[in-house]
């Protein structure tokens, strides 16, 4: 693990904390009973069984 030899200024850490974002799940068109529904690709197997309901989606 990276260890800080000098302290870093709070702006600094705020401004350097500001600049990162979270990415949207990439979706993915599976036909579900006959629909075709855009739903995260870790779901896509859960869909096909009928464990979750594609309703929500």
């Amino acid at each position: 693990m990276a260890t800080p030899k000098f302290r870093m200024s709070r702006a600094n850490t705020h401004s350097r904390r500001s600049q990162w974002k979270a990415d949207n799940a990439d979706l993915q068109t599976v036909k579900v009973d006959g629909r075709e529904v855009r739903i995260p690709r870790r779901l896509v197997k859960a869909a096909q069984a009928g464990l979750i309901d594609v309703e929500q989606f």
